[in-house]
């Protein structure tokens, strides 16, 4: 008798050793009893009996996938490559095995091909312009396609696009003359705001006689600051004001008349002296 119990103790133990699984936190396990399933067990120590279940392991962590570059026409004919990378995680580990053969794959297929169709009907500008726009609508189309497969796509994120060699340049082009536009305009607002002070400040001086002066002066103290120059002083002509009044009142006066003589005294007739000699 002891020679069939031990045997049979032995395949006991070790039936009941192999019928254990262990799944980590992050993992489920889609259980199927002889052929139907019983649900997603997990996660720690779990007792499957062999030959009679199957057990398929699916992960719960976030994905990173990445979509090949996908060759793209836009909306205005511009050919591009575009590659992206789409973030997703499974949410129901049963659907994600019963719902579809092969969810990474699928997954992955219908991301290219949602990629070209919606930057098809993009503009060139839009797609560089607004790509968090564009993310967003990738991500909500992918999403709401995976939802039946069980699986959440928390994010895609469009990586690189690879324009033509003549695009390039006419893109460059197109940024420096933008530059140039913004250069010239900066320029003629500054010039347009300098002479707006200019015309201020004239007037100001206008106002105030003695603030030519003052500005005057300040010209020279400025000048005199660089010793290796040669300096020129312009002198106002309103300093010689005073004595240039004087000479012209001294030149209006009438011709000073001649001393007067003593009654009876005949007065000498002007000198031909110089009139004969001339």
């Amino acid at each position: 008798m002891n020679e069939f119990l031990l045997p049979a103790v032995g395949v006991v133990v070790l039936y009941a050793f192999a019928a254990l699984n262990v799944f980590r936190e992050y993992e489920r396990g889609v259980v199927f009893f002889l052929g139907r399933s019983w649900g997603a067990k997990g996660p720690g120590l779990v007792f499957l009996p062999p030959l009679l279940t199957k057990v398929q392991k699916v992960s719960l962590r976030v994905i990173a996938l990445d979509i090949p570059p996908q060759d793209v026409i836009t909306r205005d004919n511009i050919s591009i490559k575009v590659n992206a990378v789409l973030y997703m995680r499974v949410a129901d580990p049963v659907r994600a095995v019963i719902g579809v053969e092969n969810y990474l794959y699928a997954t992955s297929q219908l991301a290219q091909t949602t990629l070209r169709s919606v930057l098809g009907e993009t503009e060139m500008d839009e797609l560089l312009m607004n790509r968090e726009k564009i993310n967003e609508i990738l991500k909500n189309i992918i999403d709401k396609r995976t939802e039946d497969w069980g699986v959440e796509v928390s994010a895609v994120e469009v990586k690189d696009v690879d324009l033509p060699p003549e695009m390039k340049r006419a893109m460059a082009r197109q940024a420096e003359a933008e530059r140039e536009r913004r250069a010239k305009i900066i320029n003629a607002e500054g010039e347009l705001q300098a002479s707006e002070k200019l015309a201020q400040a004239a007037r100001i001086i206008g106002s105030e006689p003695a603030a030519i002066q003052l500005r005057y002066l300040q010209t020279v103290s400025e000048i005199a600051s660089e010793k290796s120059s040669t300096t020129i002083f312009p002198i106002p002509i309103d300093l010689f004001k005073g004595l240039l009044d004087a000479v012209g009142r001294r030149a209006g006066d009438p011709t000073p008349a001649l001393p007067a003589r003593a009654s009876g005294e005949p007065v000498p007739a002007p000198s031909t002296a110089g009139k004969a000699r001339a």
